[in-house]
């Protein structure tokens, strides 16, 4: 066995000395053809008139083609033009004198051949010619080859023939066929058809290797040897029918090679013989297919032995020299069998094929047991990836699949020792990592050197363990961790001089995969709760790493052990930790909790400060106070956590300009976070009020939540509103939370002054409180529109004005809910009638100004009855009876205000007013006429009556008098009552 494998080693080499001679042939002939291309194009053909003899009746024109260097010398257009006459050849007879004889004359071929003749179309396969003339022909020979394979099968189940017999009629057979197909060449003007004598040559070959397999496994009539110079012979034999006649015979001797270990039938073949044998079947396709340039046959017989590798495999390796021979075919067909194929489409070949081979020889591994010998081989694998690698440019990262190979054998090898694994990690590494680094910052150097030298700086630490993480202590992995980290640091320092190595990833893959190493030997050494403080500080090595080395890739890798350290807070109790510092826990208070969060809080703080985005310094900064606050909170008990967000936003106001933007919103929000309990309650019993429900003072918040989560924001933030420099939008948003955190703080302590917890509190400190919250919003929004907030001047303004309609007008008007009037009614109404005057100021449309009138008339009629009421009943306007002086009065003071409204609405031209005068007019006519009428008597009645009349007249001779029917209406000036104007109506 050991000859055998060492014959087939010496028929590798000399297939790789063929195959270089013959990559030497070929680039002499690119050369040749190159320089056949590069050549200058021959003229066009020029045509000339040419004078005929007594045989050519007519002037004929003919193709002649002249010297280049004859044109080159005298243009055409420098000759002077030469009559056809002086044209001295032969002597020209008259056509009619002599006339042509009657025969058929051949146009003359030229002699250069026309581009039709060079290139031919493509030709049309039809129904007829496919299934007609071509598949029977190709299908006959294969049926041929399966015959002879059956007669010898046959003849065996029946027990005709001996075994020697039984061979030598099978050459026999094979051989008649190969020699029909050569009388078919022969006689080729009777046979007419080329796929004839292919079809019945490769049928031979094909049973000649049939025949010699049996004679070699079956009857064991020949040794080895004599079957493998058999192969030979019939492999060779292949080759030059082949190319006696053409490709159909290869492909048919390949299908025939091919397929002849499975026809025979043997159960237990010699593996050995048998690999020897596709070896030198494939092979031999393989040189013939790059004689004849057809690289799909040596493509087809790569494949073929791919399969024939894979079924050996499965079946079992049981021996060594089987190990070893399929081992060979492996490399063979992994490497040196595609090297032989040529053309574009065979690059891509080769590539597949190396990547197959890995595959076929991790499966001999892992079926192997995980043997040395099994080993070995890889090892011989990888070497020759290594070197195909280096040779072909279009290969440069092939090896890279044989090092994520090994490495993933070695992980999936079951319980090895540690002796043997570190032999096999170390060869490893010393196969891919010293050419990788050779050539890692030479001009040569690629990306791919540098991810093999980071992948097996993983590898040295990640397969131990995986392989012992269960059998030994977490310590005992930091060595190699450690010299992971050294070799990918070391890799990334050699070139750190290289000005090209911020060209590509090189330097950040190897720099980084060091740092992930570094991080990973700290992590085994450290507890398990600093593993996110240690893999935040890892993100701030790798940015400042970034900064010095100028490499934009580095600091793309902080991101990803930012990321990291934000998954390990999380994951290692964060989340207690979190809620601790959210809502009321059980958590103790511990140190290393702080630690945990605070150094995340500074290495967020750093990519504040040092990271080139924009966009990461703004993530840096609310990370940075969102992990300070945790991590302050881990110290604080839970009911002054609030004042944290506070105290930095107070910091941030005092640092002045240089506060960042993104650090205040994330104190803002962390600060509106804790208010929002407090704000819940509240909105709550506001909730209430908005029904009609008393607001007391036992529905607000606890104090201290007030003070501690609400009022301690509020500083801060007006500090940083006063001070300036924010953005528009962050400041409108700044004074709107502001505005709303002081409003309801301000609410809070305003009801803690006149403190109403119950009914009768509300009866009777109701108006008071309400009036001067009213007019406390109402001083408020001035002072914002001085301050040039005209939003906020807005909004305070119209609370103001829905706080009094809706409760004091609406919900709890003296005038029928239990509310104690006392002096209150007027600054009520006053504060009421200015907020609506200033109201102007912000929207003054022609709208606006109508929904003002209306509102002012309205507020002035409540107020006239409010205070009407008060006279009669004292506080307390909605208890007691309606006296009839009283009702009196009401119609009176009707009466009064209609007359007002018309006179006001006279002086100003306003229409409204106008309208208003005229239905309270006749609201009182009514009343006077249904109720107060019908109350009265005597005096008392004439009165009512002689004062109704009287009003009615008045206000219809103020009609007709300052109401012309004019289309246009203009306010009245002085002149309306001048007393030319008064003389001239008295005479009208």
């Amino acid at each position: 066995m050991m000859l055998v494998a060492l014959v087939l080693i010496g028929l590798i080499m000399a297939c790789a000395k063929l195959w270089h001679r013959a990559e030497a042939l070929d680039a002499r002939l690119s050369a040749v053809e190159m320089g056949a291309l590069a050549s200058p194009a021959l003229p066009e053909p020029s045509t000339r008139p040419m004078v005929r003899t007594a045989y050519r009746s007519a002037l004929e024109t003919q193709t002649v083609w002249e010297p280049e260097s004859v044109l080159n010398e005298v243009p055409e257009s420098a000759l002077p033009p030469v009559p056809l006459e002086t044209v001295d050849i032969l002597p020209v007879e008259p056509v009619a004198e002599t006339p042509a004889p009657d025969c058929d004359v051949e146009p003359v071929e030229p002699y250069w051949p026309t581009p039709e003749s060079r290139e031919p179309g493509p030709r049309s396969f039809s129904f007829e010619d496919v299934f007609g003339r071509y598949l029977p022909i190709w299908a006959g020979g294969v049926t041929l080859a399966v015959a002879g394979f059956l007669i010898v099968k046959y003849s065996i189940d029946a027990g005709l023939l001996s075994p020697l017999v039984r061979v030598i009629c099978g050459l026999l057979f094979g051989a008649g066929l190969i020699a029909v197909a050569e009388l078919a060449l022969r006689k080729d003007d009777l046979v007419r058809d080329a796929r004839i004598r292919q079809a019945l040559s490769g049928a031979g070959i094909a049973t000649l290797y049939a025949a010699i397999l049996v004679a070699a496994n079956l009857y064991h009539l020949v040794g080895p040897m004599t079957a493998f110079m058999g192969l030979a012979v019939v492999t060779a034999l292949a080759a030059i029918l082949s190319m006696r006649f053409g490709a159909p015979s290869a492909v048919l001797g390949l299908v025939g090679g091919l397929a002849a270990p499975a026809l025979v039938g043997a159960g237990s073949p010699n593996v050995p013989l048998l690999a020897t044998y596709l070896a030198l079947t494939v092979g031999g396709l393989c040189v013939l297919g790059r004689s004849q340039r057809w690289w799909w046959l040596g493509a087809l017989a790569v494949t073929g032995g791919f399969g024939w590798g894979v079924l050996l495999i499965g079946g079992g390796l049981n021996d060594i020299a089987a190990t070893l021979s399929v081992g060979a075919l492996t490399l063979a067909l992994a490497i040196a069998f595609p090297l032989l194929l040529t053309g574009g489409q065979a690059r891509a070949f080769q590539l597949v094929s190396a990547l197959a081979g890995c595959a076929q020889i991790a499966a001999i591994v892992a079926t192997g047991g995980f043997a040395g010998l099994n080993w070995g081989l890889f090892a011989l694998l990888s070497i020759a990836l290594v070197w195909l690698s280096r040779r072909e440019p279009r290969f440069a990262d092939a090896s890279l699949a044989g090092l994520a190979t090994g490495l993933l054998l070695s992980i999936a090898w079951p319980s090895p020792a540690a002796l043997p694994l570190a032999f096999v990690l170390g060869g490893g590494a010393l196969i891919y990592g010293a050419p990788a680094l050779w050539r890692l910052w030479r001009s040569e150097g690629r990306l791919g050197d540098a991810v093999q030298l980071a992948a097996i700086a993983l590898g040295t630490v990640l397969v131990p363990i995986a392989q012992f993480w269960d059998q030994t202590g977490r310590a005992t992995f930091v060595p190699l961790a450690l010299l992971g980290a050294a070799i990918a640091g070391g890799a990334a320092a050699v070139g750190w001089r290289n000005t090209a190595r911020i060209a590509d990833a090189r330097f950040a893959a190897l720099a980084l995969a060091g740092l992930g190493l570094s991080l990973l030997a700290a992590g085994l050494a450290l507890p398990a709760w600093a593993l996110a403080p240690a893999t935040a500080v890892a993100a701030v090595a790798a940015l400042l790493l970034a900064r010095t080395s100028s490499d934009d890739r580095v600091e793309q890798g902080s991101y990803a052990f930012a990321f990291a350290a934000l998954a390990f807070l999380l994951a290692q109790g964060g989340t207690d930790e979190v809620l601790r510092a959210v809502v009321p826990t059980d958590v103790p208070l511990t140190l290393s909790a702080c630690i945990r969060w605070l150094v995340p809080a500074f290495a967020a703080l750093g990519f504040a400060r040092w990271s080139r985005g924009n966009g990461v310094r703004q993530l840096g900064q609310a990370y940075a106070v969102a992990f300070g606050y945790v991590a302050i909170a881990q110290l604080v008990p839970h009911q002054w956590q609030a004042l944290i967000p506070a105290v930095l936003l107070a910091a941030f106001a005092l640092a002045g300009i240089r506060a960042p933007v993104a650090a205040l919103g994330a104190a803002a929000l962390l600060s509106v976070g804790w208010a929002l309990q407090p704000l819940g309650v509240w909105l709550a019993a506001a909730s209430g009020a908005l029904v009609g429900e008393p607001f007391v003072v036992t529905a607000l918040p606890a104090a201290v939540d007030i003070a501690v989560r609400i009022v301690a924001p509020i500083p801060g933030l007006v500090f940083l509103l006063w001070r300036g420099g924010l953005p528009a939008r962050v400041g409108e948003i700044g004074m709107l939370v502001t505005a709303l955190l002081g409003m309801v703080a301000l609410h809070a302590a305003w009801k803690h002054v006149f403190v109403i917890d119950a009914a009768d509190m509300f009866i009777a400190r109701g108006m008071a409180e309400r009036t001067l919250w009213e007019m406390l919003l109402t001083a408020a929004g001035m002072l914002a529109w001085r301050a040039g907030s005209q939003r906020i001047a807005a909004g305070l303004g119209l609370a103001a004005l829905l706080h009094f309609g809706w409760f004091s007008v609406l919900l709890h008007n003296p005038l029928w809910s239990q509310q104690a009037a006392g002096p209150w009614l007027v600054p009520a109404y006053a504060t009421a009638f200015f907020a609506i005057w200033w109201s102007a100021r912000i929207v003054d449309d022609a709208p606006a100004g109508r929904a003002r009138d209306w509102a002012r008339i309205m507020l002035i009629l409540l107020l006239a009855a409010s205070l009407l009421r008060q006279v009669f009943h004292g506080t307390l306007l909605s208890t007691g009876q309606t006296f009839q002086s009283e009702d009196i009065c009401r119609s009176l003071l009707a009466i009064v205000l209609a007359i007002g409204f018309l006179q006001w609405g006279i002086r100003r031209g306003l229409r409204d007013w106008r309208i208003a005068s005229l239905l309270l007019m006749l609201t009182a006519i009514g009343k006077v006429f249904l109720f107060d009428a019908a109350g009265l008597d005597g005096l008392l009645r004439i009165a009512s009556f002689a004062a109704l009349g009287f009003s009615l007249i008045g206000m219809g001779w103020l009609y007709s008098r300052y109401l012309p029917d004019a289309a246009g209406e203009a306010p009245l000036t002085d002149e309306s009552y001048s007393a030319d104007t008064v003389l001239a109506d008295t005479r009208g």
